[in-house]
Protein backbone atom coordinates (compact mmCIF):
# COMPACT_ATOMS: atom_id res chain seq x y z
CA UNK A 1 0.00 0.00 0.00
CA UNK A 2 2.75 2.45 0.93
CA UNK A 3 4.63 1.59 -2.28
CA UNK A 4 1.57 2.40 -4.36
CA UNK A 5 1.11 5.75 -2.63
CA UNK A 6 4.81 6.58 -3.16
CA UNK A 7 4.56 5.64 -6.82
CA UNK A 8 1.53 7.92 -7.30
CA UNK A 9 3.25 10.79 -5.46
CA UNK A 10 6.40 10.42 -7.61
CA UNK A 11 4.33 10.50 -10.78
CA UNK A 12 2.40 13.51 -9.53
CA UNK A 13 5.61 15.35 -8.67
CA UNK A 14 7.11 14.72 -12.15
CA UNK A 15 4.09 15.93 -14.09
CA UNK A 16 4.17 19.49 -15.43
CA UNK A 17 0.56 19.81 -16.61
CA UNK A 18 -0.52 22.65 -14.28
CA UNK A 19 2.65 24.77 -14.20
CA UNK A 20 1.19 27.55 -16.38
CA UNK A 21 -1.85 27.79 -14.14
CA UNK A 22 0.32 28.28 -11.07
CA UNK A 23 2.33 31.06 -12.76
CA UNK A 24 -0.86 32.73 -13.97
CA UNK A 25 -2.48 32.63 -10.54
CA UNK A 26 0.64 34.12 -8.93
CA UNK A 27 1.16 36.91 -11.47
CA UNK A 28 -2.40 37.87 -12.46
CA UNK A 29 -3.23 40.16 -9.52
CA UNK A 30 0.04 42.16 -9.55
CA UNK A 31 -0.13 42.59 -13.32
CA UNK A 32 -3.79 43.62 -13.22
CA UNK A 33 -3.02 46.09 -10.40
CA UNK A 34 -0.20 47.55 -12.48
CA UNK A 35 -2.54 47.88 -15.49
CA UNK A 36 -5.24 49.55 -13.35
CA UNK A 37 -2.68 51.98 -11.90
CA UNK A 38 -1.37 52.85 -15.36
CA UNK A 39 -4.95 53.50 -16.54
CA UNK A 40 -5.62 55.69 -13.51
CA UNK A 41 -2.44 57.73 -14.01
CA UNK A 42 -3.31 58.16 -17.69
CA UNK A 43 -6.80 59.45 -16.91
CA UNK A 44 -5.47 61.81 -14.24
CA UNK A 45 -2.91 63.15 -16.69
CA UNK A 46 -5.47 63.69 -19.46
CA UNK A 47 -7.93 65.38 -17.09
CA UNK A 48 -5.22 67.62 -15.66
CA UNK A 49 -3.90 68.60 -19.10
CA UNK A 50 -7.41 69.46 -20.33
CA UNK A 51 -8.13 71.52 -17.19
CA UNK A 52 -4.82 73.39 -17.56
CA UNK A 53 -5.52 74.13 -21.22
CA UNK A 54 -9.06 75.33 -20.51
CA UNK A 55 -7.86 77.63 -17.72
CA UNK A 56 -5.04 79.00 -19.90
CA UNK A 57 -7.39 79.77 -22.81
CA UNK A 58 -9.93 81.39 -20.52
CA UNK A 59 -7.26 83.49 -18.77
CA UNK A 60 -5.96 84.58 -22.17
CA UNK A 61 -9.45 85.79 -23.09
CA UNK A 62 -9.76 87.65 -19.78
CA UNK A 63 -6.33 89.21 -20.07
CA UNK A 64 -6.76 90.38 -23.65
CA UNK A 65 -10.42 91.30 -23.26
CA UNK A 66 -11.12 94.85 -24.32
CA UNK A 67 -13.21 96.44 -21.66
CA UNK A 68 -15.11 93.29 -20.72
CA UNK A 69 -15.01 92.13 -17.12
CA UNK A 70 -16.42 88.58 -17.08
CA UNK A 71 -18.03 87.46 -13.86
CA UNK A 72 -17.60 84.23 -11.93
CA UNK A 73 -20.33 82.21 -13.63
CA UNK A 74 -19.22 83.19 -17.14
CA UNK A 75 -15.58 82.29 -16.42
CA UNK A 76 -16.61 78.96 -14.92
CA UNK A 77 -18.80 78.19 -17.93
CA UNK A 78 -15.97 79.09 -20.34
CA UNK A 79 -13.61 76.71 -18.53
CA UNK A 80 -16.22 73.94 -18.54
CA UNK A 81 -16.93 74.41 -22.26
CA UNK A 82 -13.25 74.34 -23.17
CA UNK A 83 -12.30 71.43 -20.94
CA UNK A 84 -14.96 69.17 -22.42
CA UNK A 85 -14.81 66.52 -19.70
CA UNK A 86 -16.25 68.16 -16.60
CA UNK A 87 -19.60 66.43 -16.14
CA UNK A 88 -21.19 68.95 -13.82
CA UNK A 89 -19.90 72.48 -13.88
CA UNK A 90 -21.08 72.86 -10.28
CA UNK A 91 -18.08 70.68 -9.29
CA UNK A 92 -15.67 73.33 -10.60
CA UNK A 93 -14.69 75.94 -8.01
CA UNK A 94 -12.91 79.15 -8.91
CA UNK A 95 -10.93 81.55 -6.77
CA UNK A 96 -9.55 84.82 -8.12
CA UNK A 97 -7.61 87.21 -5.89
CA UNK A 98 -5.69 90.40 -6.45
CA UNK A 99 -1.94 90.25 -5.66
CA UNK A 100 0.42 93.13 -5.01
CA UNK A 101 3.45 92.76 -7.33
CA UNK A 102 5.56 95.22 -5.33
CA UNK A 103 5.38 93.51 -1.96
CA UNK A 104 5.91 89.77 -1.96
CA UNK A 105 2.57 88.23 -1.26
CA UNK A 106 1.82 84.55 -1.69
CA UNK A 107 -1.63 83.43 -2.75
CA UNK A 108 -3.62 81.42 -0.21
CA UNK A 109 -2.14 77.93 0.07
CA UNK A 110 -5.26 76.05 1.11
CA UNK A 111 -7.26 74.95 -1.92
CA UNK A 112 -11.02 75.19 -1.68
CA UNK A 113 -12.72 72.42 -3.68
CA UNK A 114 -16.33 71.32 -3.85
CA UNK A 115 -17.27 68.21 -1.87
CA UNK A 116 -20.54 66.53 -2.84
CA UNK A 117 -20.82 64.89 0.56
CA UNK A 118 -21.00 68.27 2.32
CA UNK A 119 -23.32 71.27 2.08
CA UNK A 120 -22.72 73.73 -0.72
CA UNK A 121 -20.46 76.65 0.19
CA UNK A 122 -20.51 80.00 -1.58
CA UNK A 123 -17.68 81.36 -3.69
CA UNK A 124 -14.55 81.74 -1.58
CA UNK A 125 -13.01 84.89 -3.06
CA UNK A 126 -13.57 86.31 -6.50
CA UNK A 127 -12.45 89.83 -7.38
CA UNK A 128 -12.28 91.25 -10.89
CA UNK A 129 -9.11 93.21 -11.49
CA UNK A 130 -8.70 96.67 -12.90
CA UNK A 131 -6.15 97.72 -15.52
CA UNK A 132 -2.55 96.65 -14.86
CA UNK A 133 -3.38 94.63 -11.74
CA UNK A 134 -1.79 91.27 -11.03
CA UNK A 135 -4.48 88.60 -10.64
CA UNK A 136 -4.27 85.00 -9.43
CA UNK A 137 -6.88 82.49 -10.63
CA UNK A 138 -7.21 78.99 -9.21
CA UNK A 139 -9.63 76.36 -10.55
CA UNK A 140 -10.39 73.12 -8.75
CA UNK A 141 -12.32 70.33 -10.46
CA UNK A 142 -13.42 66.98 -8.99
CA UNK A 143 -13.23 63.62 -10.76
CA UNK A 144 -14.13 60.04 -10.00
CA UNK A 145 -11.34 57.45 -10.10
CA UNK A 146 -11.60 54.83 -12.88
CA UNK A 147 -10.73 52.00 -10.47
CA UNK A 148 -11.62 53.43 -7.03
CA UNK A 149 -10.63 50.34 -5.02
CA UNK A 150 -7.63 49.05 -6.94
CA UNK A 151 -4.04 50.23 -7.35
CA UNK A 152 -3.55 53.98 -7.33
CA UNK A 153 -7.31 54.64 -7.25
CA UNK A 154 -7.36 53.14 -3.75
CA UNK A 155 -4.41 55.22 -2.52
CA UNK A 156 -5.27 58.60 -4.05
CA UNK A 157 -6.55 61.28 -1.66
CA UNK A 158 -10.34 61.47 -2.06
CA UNK A 159 -13.11 63.49 -0.46
CA UNK A 160 -16.17 62.14 1.32
CA UNK A 161 -17.92 61.42 -2.01
CA UNK A 162 -14.97 59.36 -3.32
CA UNK A 163 -13.68 61.96 -5.78
CA UNK A 164 -10.19 63.41 -6.20
CA UNK A 165 -9.31 67.03 -6.91
CA UNK A 166 -7.24 68.51 -9.72
CA UNK A 167 -6.09 72.10 -9.26
CA UNK A 168 -4.94 74.48 -11.97
CA UNK A 169 -3.54 77.93 -11.24
CA UNK A 170 -2.71 80.90 -13.39
CA UNK A 171 -1.47 84.42 -12.77
CA UNK A 172 -1.98 87.25 -15.19
CA UNK A 173 -1.95 91.02 -15.49
CA UNK A 174 -5.04 92.83 -16.75
CA UNK A 175 -4.27 94.72 -19.93
CA UNK A 176 -4.95 98.46 -19.83
CA UNK A 177 -8.40 99.41 -21.06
Amino acid sequence: MIRAVRRHLRRFRRREDGSATVEFSLLFLPMFSFLATASEVGMIHVNYAMLERAVDLTVRDIRLGTGAAPQHNQIRQDICDRAGFIRECSDLKLEMVRLDPYSFQTPPTDVDCADRSEDVTPVRSFVNGASNELMFLRACAKFEPVFPTLGMGDNIVKDGAGMYALVSTSAFVQEPR
